[in-house]
């Protein structure tokens, strides 16, 4: 494994080259997925850093494809435990879902983990134009509504859905959600309900809600915005709730990925044609400057649940781009360019 130490994704030229022999790497192969894992002493790295890894050799002047990227953080260099699945496969995403078997492996001694369930009723991310500070601030605590204890490398099934906080002896910690058996998909009527939040006004949303049949009365509104075509009734259900469960994915952490400001992009505009990279920041392109064209900054956030959040720069000139992109999905035109 060939490896490239960048001092920031904006740098012209790797700061080290190095490599790993292959007598130190250890492979364990799953049903779709070849892991290779292999140790890189953390004293050399500094918050900030890129690691690239590749298989083959890093040049000092050419790009390599096929790279993997990991910018180095506080949180990871301070981590000390990953999260895996029951087969000891790491964990790359921040949810399991409801009877789930996972483990918290730390490195070292197993230790005592504090396991506390919170009250979290976050809402969906704001639109893009929309100013934070005209918005009532959110509770400064959340609500504890259970706890639980247990070891490292003990396996954990945790059977009540919500947002929890794993802590280990040293004081390390990760938020985790635990999610409906059918996540990232949805399936309920409510939960289909619950996206349309940036697509409807909140009488509309109020009607789907209290209809006899809401799962039906979800149909009946997609079919009305493809103006009774069934067809396009499908692909514009098909393409809307397949960026939900792609947002839910890519982006999870102390709530749903489509209710994050990186989610409410991705289901609304799609996925960005070019995303870059900084320390601590993301820019987001778009090149489609009549419906959602321009770009947009993400700066992080971490928090004790979500070491990897991100919250959109708001600025008021998204507005009309927001409403083309949300007025493409009215009136049926997103189904055109998603065949």
């Amino acid at each position: 494994m060939h490896i490239a130490l960048w001092s920031s994704y904006d740098a012209k030229r790797p700061m080290r080259l190095d490599s790993v022999r292959q007598s130190a790497w250890r492979i364990r192969r799953a049903e779709a997925a070849t892991w290779v894992e292999f140790c890189l002493p953390a004293a050399r790295l500094v918050p900030g850093q890129v690691v690239q890894v590749s298989s083959s050799p890093v040049s000092k002047d050419e790009a390599v494809e096929n790279s993997a990227w990991l910018q180095v953080t506080t949180e990871t260099l301070g981590r000390t435990f990953v999260l895996t699945d029951s087969a000891g496969s790491p964990l790359l995403r921040r949810y399991v879902r409801v009877q789930e078997p996972f483990l918290l492996d730390t490195y070292g001694p197993d230790q005592p983990i504090a396991t506390k369930r919170y009250a979290a009723t976050f809402g969906a991310a704001l639109p893009p134009m929309t100013d934070p500070k005209t918005q009532p601030a959110p509770p400064p605590t959340l609500g504890v509504q259970d706890t639980l204890a247990f070891r490292a490398g003990q396996l954990l099934v945790l059977s009540t859905a919500g947002l929890y906080n794993l802590r280990t002896a040293d004081g390390t910690s990760t938020g985790l959600l635990v999610e409906d058996s059918s996540f990232p998909a949805l399936t309920s009527a409510a939960e289909l309900i619950q996206p349309l939040i940036y697509l409807t006004t909140s009488a509309e949303r109020k009607k789907l809600y209290d209809a006899p049949e809401p799962k039906r009365a979800v149909d009946r509104f997609w079919l009305d915005l493809a103006a009774g075509q069934q067809s396009v009734a499908k692909l514009l259900i098909r393409t809307y709730y397949g960026r939900v469960a792609e947002a839910n994915q890519l982006f999870s952490a102390h709530k749903d990925g489509w209710m994050t400001d990186r989610g409410i992009l991705y289901v609304v505009l799609g996925p960005p044609d070019v995303v870059y990279r900084s320390a601590g920041e993301e820019q987001w392109v778009y090149r489609n400057v009549e419906v959602s064209g321009g770009t947009y900054v993400f700066r992080s956030k971490p928090s004790t649940f979500a070491a990897e959040h991100y919250e959109l720069v708001r600025r008021p000139e998204y507005e009309l781009l927001w409403y083309a992109a949300v007025e493409q999905w009215r009136k049926g035109l997103i189904a055109q360019t998603s065949r």
